[in-house]
């Protein structure tokens, strides 16, 4: 039986980098994070609850984000805020992910050694 992904296997790490990109442009709670991803990625991303909640507390107990109970639209929900820390985490992160993709691009493209197709 085929399990369909949603999310290919080779996105390690990619939503602990939106995550982390999100927040610092306004602190949010979890469920308003999964949405902003969805929206952020137009659709392309669908990090659940399951994905997301674990990534927030490591990442909280890591001192990258920081949070806080705070009512929100009349309810009690927990809100993340990214850290100092977290914002250094973050533009180190972000440079290691243009090489990244940079090379991979660089590489998809030839790379020095010609174009492979697909047949």
């Amino acid at each position: 039986m085929n399990k369909k992904r949603t999310n290919p296997a080779f996105l390690n790490g990619v939503p602990e980098l939106l995550m982390l990109h999100l927040l610092l442009g306004r602190p949010m709670y979890g469920y308003e994070l999964v949405q902003a991803i969805k929206t952020a990625t137009d659709q392309e991303f669908a990090f659940g609850e399951g994905c997301v909640y674990p990534i927030l507390h490591r990442l909280e107990a890591d001192g990258l984000l920081k949070a806080s109970r705070e009512t929100t639209a009349g309810r009690s929900r927990v809100v993340y805020r990214v850290t100092p820390k977290g914002k250094k985490h973050l533009a180190e992160t972000l440079t290691c992910w243009q090489r990244v993709v940079g090379a991979v691009n660089l590489a998809l493209q030839g790379g020095g050694y010609g174009e492979a197709t697909l047949a």
